[in-house]
């Protein structure tokens, strides 16, 4: 199912946090994916449909450094055919002693208008990465090449990261709390469910800085807060 560019706007303008309880209404709690933080702070949330990288462990015999001669090595291979609009998500089985990418590999990503690039292992070259104009999220810097440890085996198949499944044309969604997964066929649901939980937090954040008590207004169980809310969005367009 293709993201369509009205859901893409609204997953935009949500955040992780509002996301997970949507989600979490629907019975699905193990849709972040764990110990991965933006390496700068994004100016927006990252949105795009998965394209997946999986790496399993490296055999030594099979992952010498000429490995990347060949114009068809998995891990080169789905940099070049990432689509753009897309989020790379790469499996590297929760294990940053060696980079899941560089530097180059990203800068690659960024220019063919890729979306962001998420993996629960390391980048090396992470402060160039960190000044892209690109969302990247990781575990921590990790400055050795990924074939010590890693051999890159399958491109867009479901993977694991960060302990939260992944499959190929989920919604990623990420900032500044983290990164979430959306099944594909909830996107559209559940981005209308957020936009209005978001304008109904907003009104209540407005409140309680006023001095209002949360009681009876997080949740709304007063309803005389709904029509206070009501006309809240009347006036701001909401």
């Amino acid at each position: 199912m293709a993201l369509s560019p009205e859901t893409r706007d609204k997953l935009k303008g949500v955040s992780t946090a509002t996301l997970a309880t949507a989600l979490f209404k629907r019975g699905l709690r193990n849709q972040m994916i764990q110990d991965v933080r933006p390496l700068s702070a994004p100016k927006e949330s990252m949105v795009g449909e998965a394209f997946t990288l999986r790496y399993m462990p490296a055999r030594e015999d099979r992952n010498p450094l000429t490995a990347f001669r060949d114009r068809a090595h998995p891990q080169r291979k789905a940099v070049e055919e990432c689509p753009p609009g897309a989020v790379f998500v790469i499996d590297s089985r929760k294990d940053a002693r060696a980079a899941s990418a560089g530097g180059i590999l990203v800068t690659r990503l960024m220019q063919r208008g890729v979306a962001g690039v998420v993996t629960d292992g390391g980048f090396r070259d992470s402060a160039e990465i960190a000044g892209l104009a690109m969302p990247a999220f990781h575990s921590r810097p990790s400055a050795p090449t990924n074939l010590t440890l890693h051999e890159a085996i399958e491109i867009n198949g479901p993977i694991g990261c960060g302990d939260a499944p992944v499959f190929p044309g989920d919604v990623i969604v990420g900032d500044a709390d983290g990164v979430i997964v959306i099944p594909a066929h909830l996107a559209d649901e559940i981005a209308a469910e957020a936009v209005e939980m978001t304008a109904y937090e907003d009104f209540v954040t407005e409140k309680v800085r006023g001095g209002q008590s949360i009681l009876g207004l997080y949740p709304p169980t007063d309803e005389s807060n709904l029509a206070v809310f009501a006309e809240w969005r009347k006036e701001r367009g909401r």
